[in-house]
């Protein structure tokens, strides 16, 4: 992804926008699916900044900041649809379970889904600055520089979204121990 393939772009030239498209298409839907957790929902924020991205790609004044400011788009897209979309979580009880062996597959299974539940939990900031921190491998500048937030703030984000994160967690094991609902 040449600055002369975004600097086309730039001015209207729709097969570069689409090459860019077919480069970053992957790894936006992949952050705002792990935002999200839901691909029809991620797939929506994903075009929503493609079409904003054409949109507005002419103000954009660096060609080398294209994939931080996609990444801006893409985050504000998965706010807007975590405010547009009701959540809706069933009332599940949860059983208590043998205790696997270490090796059993049932117990990769059980601790994702107990991550799973827990990342629900998180706000769509926290989520934001968890998924780029962790799964993109952004540092704290460069998620602050692509979210337009100070580095203070992302530390801050981080450091309570793997807070409550904890505290999910132990609060299921704690219901699962007890024999009660989530």
């Amino acid at each position: 992804m040449g600055p002369d393939l975004v600097d086309r772009a730039k001015r209207g030239d729709k097969e570069a926008f689409t090459t860019l498209v077919l480069e970053l298409g992957d790894r936006l839907y992949s952050v705002a699916y792990r935002i999200l957790r839901d691909a029809g929902r991620a797939e929506d924020a994903v075009q929503q900044t493609f079409l904003i991205a054409w949109r507005e790609l002419p103000t954009l004044r660096d060609e080398s900041r294209l994939e931080a400011w996609l990444y801006r788009l893409l985050v504000n897209a998965c706010y807007a649809e975590i405010r547009h979309t009701r959540r809706w979580q069933p009332g599940l009880r949860l059983v208590q379970l043998e205790v696997p062996s270490e090796d059993d597959a049932q117990l990769s299974v059980a601790n994702r889904d107990e991550l799973e539940r827990a990342f629900r939990r998180l706000s769509g900031e926290q989520r934001a600055v968890l998924v780029l921190h962790h799964y993109v491998g952004l540092s704290g500048a460069e998620i602050g520089t692509a979210l337009g937030l100070s580095p203070g703030t992302v530390r801050s984000r981080l450091h309570y979204a793997r807070q409550l994160m904890r505290a999910a967690i132990e609060a299921d094991a704690r219901t699962i121990a007890s024999g009660g609902t989530a």
